[in-house]
């Protein structure tokens, strides 16, 4: 069975290509909500991020405080990478687990989701990877309406992430969406092929 990466910055439209992944029915692994469960469900995480970020980091109701934590670590690039150290290798583990479950359950192939897909190191956890593209200027919009964040908001938040033409030699496929290509049709096509590959 194959792992296939999905990854691209923010706004390029990563969780729409794999939803029309998920009609085709491609299962989808979405690492950030995978990581925010575990961030409620593992105890010794819990206590961990307690440890470096304060009890603050969680609410009373015991849900993670993830807006408070993400103002935290945002603008700190130390405190970032040590929270990541934390959560990624768990992250990793339970992709691992839920891909033999996939196997298990005769998929040819699963994606999983990830916007640090690169420089998370998850790269490394699966077999190829599909990047999605789109212009700056096309994201930077995309993101102010759907988040109703200010230009300097978006710009912070695409500073934290790779560049596109930092990661778009590593993938085996590229998924255009600005807007002038089917999206449905890409993915069909990439689906076609990765069926194929998968054999």
């Amino acid at each position: 069975m194959l792992a296939v990466g999905v990854t691209g910055g923010i706004g390029s439209g990563k969780t729409l290509v794999c939803r029309v992944f998920e009609q085709l029915g491609v299962p989808v692994y979405y690492a950030d909500e995978r990581a925010k469960s575990l961030y409620v469900r593992d105890a010794e995480l819990q206590k961990e991020v307690k440890d470096l970020l304060g009890e603050s980091s969680y609410l009373p109701t015991g849900e993670f405080n993830r807006e408070w934590v993400k103002a935290q670590v945002f603008s700190d690039q130390g405190l970032r990478a040590k929270l990541n150290e934390l959560v990624h290798p768990r992250v990793f583990k339970d992709f691992e687990v839920w891909c033999g479950e996939m196997l298990a359950a005769g998929h040819a192939y699963v994606i999983k989701e990830a916007a640090i897909l690169f420089e998370s190191g998850a790269d490394a956890t699966v077999d190829l990877v599909i990047g999605v593209v789109a212009d700056r200027s096309v994201r930077m919009k995309r993101v102010m309406q759907r988040d109703g964040l200010s230009e300097k908001d978006v710009e912070d938040r695409m500073q934290s992430q790779w560049t596109q033409e930092q990661w778009m030699d590593r993938c085996a496929y590229l998924i255009y969406n600005n807007g002038d290509r089917s999206i449905i049709e890409q993915v069909q096509e990439t689906h076609k092929s990765l069926l194929l590959r998968s054999v």
